[in-house]
């Protein structure tokens, strides 16, 4: 089962501007979102469920340091991305 992997505006934004700021970590975004959009449950993305202002919402890791929010459609196969950034930027 794959799913549709759906930006926001918020995300292209934020996107393009971590990868002006990480282009080395371009390779490892774009392995990511591949994988999400295969099978969104491999243990390597670490998808989590977020809890408090954000609850609702998933988060995946793209490294140790950085992570992508998103929100997970089961139902639509769908991937909406939210955010991409440090803990303290997605989280904050």
């Amino acid at each position: 089962m794959s799913f549709t992997l759906v930006t926001t505006e918020h995300f292209e934004r934020r996107a393009r501007k971590f990868l002006r700021k990480h282009p080395d970590l371009r390779p490892t975004l774009r392995d990511t979102l591949g994988d999400l959009s295969r099978d969104p449950f491999q243990p390597r993305l670490k998808l989590h469920p977020l809890a408090g202002k954000l609850e609702g919402m998933q988060a995946v890791s793209l490294t140790y340091s950085y992570r992508l929010t998103l929100l997970l459609k089961v139902t639509e196969q769908e991937i909406v991305l939210l955010d991409i950034g440090t803990h303290d930027e997605v989280y904050g």
